[in-house]
């Protein structure tokens, strides 16, 4: 813990649940200024806790994380440090997750496919009050925001819905994802039988199949990067 914060620093927080994920962030914006003071948590509960004890000018986040979403994470620390700039780090290239993001308070939206340089660039330009998203992200939702494209289907279901199929489009059972986002199995069935009807698909396997054309499981962001 950095009990002494040095003249000029500036404090951030790391949020995602793979370490490595982490360690990759934090050696880039270390060599970029180590007068940055860097802490890391592994959930979004994790960095509530952080944010009650610890000052935080800038938070980096991820948006699939176990327990509390990233998009959850965002409206709660707007809620209680308003002040704090807020970066997302994410796999999904989907305009849809940087539109939700952006709604719930978030300042900036990068995937995880960028490279550092451009890591850098949207660091700085929150830090010094501006928000950031890539140039081709940006021309997705201008386009939607401007009718110029297509609504996507899975624009009608809720942050919670969205993130119950993302994880069924991963193979997760639903015994999974209530254990991973601390729900009851009814609920997630629940949640699986609305997404059926808003999307009007029969049964899971065609939610798989949209999920998997629409690049909203992690495999799939994952395929697209590579």
């Amino acid at each position: 813990m950095n009990a002494i914060r040095p003249e000029g620093s500036l404090h951030m927080l790391l949020v995602d649940d793979h370490s490595i994920v982490r360690e990759g962030v934090r050696r880039i914006l270390q060599a970029h200024n180590a007068l940055w003071l860097i802490d890391e948590a592994g959930s979004g509960f994790d960095a509530l806790d952080f944010l009650r004890t610890r000052p935080s000018d800038l938070v980096i986040a991820d948006l699939s994380m176990p327990g509390l979403n990233g998009v959850d994470l965002i409206q709660r620390i707007r809620a209680q440090r308003p002040a704090i700039r807020i970066l997302v780090l994410s796999m999904h290239a989907e305009e849809q997750y940087a539109m939700r993001s952006f709604k719930a308070g978030a300042n900036g939206y990068l995937t995880k496919d960028s490279a550092a340089k451009e890591l850098l660039a949207a660091v700085n330009k929150l830090l010094s009050g501006g928000s950031y998203v890539s140039a081709a992200l940006a021309e997705k939702v201008v386009q939607q925001l401007n009718g110029g494209a297509a609504m996507a289907s899975h624009a009608k279901l809720s942050n919670r819905e969205l993130e119950v199929l993302r994880r069924l489009v991963d193979g997760h059972r639903l015994t999974d994802i209530a254990e991973q986002l601390h729900l009851s199995i009814k609920t997630v069935s629940t949640h699986k039988t609305r997404i059926q009807e808003k999307l009007q698909l029969p049964n899971l396997a065609a939610i798989v199949r949209y999920g998997i054309e629409n690049q909203l499981g992690e495999q799939a962001s994952a395929s697209l990067a590579g």
